[in-house]
């Protein structure tokens, strides 16, 4: 009988606001919060990294804060990836030879087939996810092996992003003194954390509005069906209420997340904030608020396209989630519900245990997602070192 193994697992989430990392540990099949640390960002420029060792300064002062509270050093972390990706359907033909019994070799080939595309210039593959298969040209299968067949044909979603961005956020994590235990998209780590599987496969999207970037990832029947950056995020909404209200950037960040709501219909008409930098400094709070408004439409009208490339509108029985900063703004979930027809919440980190009541906030999702997928890279990692292990002690 084995003994059971304990390990760290930890997420690190370099947002262009934020950076933020989680420490947890895995001990009998259970994931449990030991100890977070954040810091502001520096070094990014509309969401692509300009100074890699600024960068890394930053993820060293939230790792050196974690690991205080933790009391655990760490060696290895899975890293988010925002702003330059994007995904694409592919497909790949396997053709068996004869008719027979379709096995895992047969599936793999399929699906290697299907990565053998041609990339946009300087893109690279970060994730690939098998959607279903079509056997002898009838679709619909999801898990083919064992069937009879003389062909089968996977339909895969890759997901792609900038090798030069993502080359300097590895760099940016060594310089750090982590290793990156692999990289994942920051909207699919925060479905991972925030998104049940009964709800990814009734038709689930999360939308992941950070500070320079926003990702969407939508699953339907558990196949992830897209996974998008959108051109709309949370400093958006401040440069639009900077612009309309005559004040600096930093006056209108304090205004929006103080005073601030995306749903102007239920701002009260005398309501007023006040503006210090401005010698008129009381202005309606309404005025303000309907900047938001308009913004936010703009946002969700363009998930709305997005769902409907892939006829995922009106489809979102699991609903849609929220995560990110930009999701704090009050309003965003009407306003999201409004547009999409469908339920919306914010998406708030579920299945780690101890996890602390401050960090239920869907600007942490993300990197409890990251920790999450560690731990699981690392147990799948483990179950195949027993299993090798085990295979050997029958050769001998």
């Amino acid at each position: 009988m084995s003994t059971p193994h304990t390990f760290d697992a930890v997420g690190l989430d370099a947002g262009s606001a934020w950076t933020r990392c989680v420490i947890c540990r895995l001990e009998d099949n259970r994931l449990r919060f030991l100890g977070c640390g954040s810091a502001p960002s520096e070094g990014w420029k509309k969401g692509l990294i300009g100074s890699p060792t600024a960068v890394s300064e930053c993820m060293l002062a939230a790792l050196r804060e974690a690991e205080r509270n933790a009391q655990v050093s760490v060696e290895s972390a899975v890293v988010g990836v925002g702003a330059t990706v994007r995904g694409a359907n592919c497909r790949g033909l396997h053709d068996l030879g004869r008719v027979r019994t379709v096995e895992q070799r047969d599936v793999n080939r399929a699906v290697e087939r299907a990565k053998r595309v041609l990339l946009p210039e300087g893109a690279m593959i970060l994730q690939m996810f098998p959607q279903d298969f079509l056997v002898d040209g009838h679709p619909g299968h999801r898990d083919p092996r064992k069937m009879i067949a003389g062909q089968i044909e996977a339909n895969v979603h890759l997901v792609m992003t900038s090798q030069r961005e993502h080359e300097c956020l590895v760099t940016a994590v060594n310089q750090a003194h982590l290793a990156v235990e692999e990289t994942v998209f920051e909207a699919l780590a925060a479905c991972y954390a925030a998104v049940l599987s009964e709800d990814r496969r009734e038709g689930a999207a999360v939308l992941n509005i950070g500070a320079e970037s926003s990702e969407l990832v939508v699953y339907y029947g558990d196949a992830l069906q897209l996974a998008a950056s959108l051109p709309i995020s949370g400093d958006h909404f401040t440069r639009d209420v900077a612009r309309g209200l005559c004040i600096s950037f930093e006056d209108a960040a304090i205004l929006k997340h103080e005073f601030g709501c995306a749903n102007a219909d239920v701002t009260a008409e005398n309501s007023f904030v006040e503006v210090p930098s401005r010698e008129d400094r009381d202005v309606p709070r309404r005025t303000m608020n309907c900047i938001l408004e308009s913004r936010a439409l703009d946002l969700f009208q363009m998930v709305h396209r997005e769902l409907a490339r892939v006829g995922m509108e009106g489809a979102l029985m699991g609903g849609m989630f929220l995560s990110g900063g930009g999701a704090r703004l009050e309003g965003m979930c009407e306003v999201a519900e409004q547009v999409l027809q469908c339920r919306v919440s914010n998406a708030l980190p579920v299945g780690i245990q101890d996890w602390p009541d401050n960090l239920c906030d869907p600007a942490w999702t993300t990197v409890a997602g990251l920790a999450m997928y560690s731990a699981k890279l690392k147990s799948q990692r483990e179950i195949e070192r027993q299993s090798n292990r085990l295979l050997g002690k029958i050769l001998k």
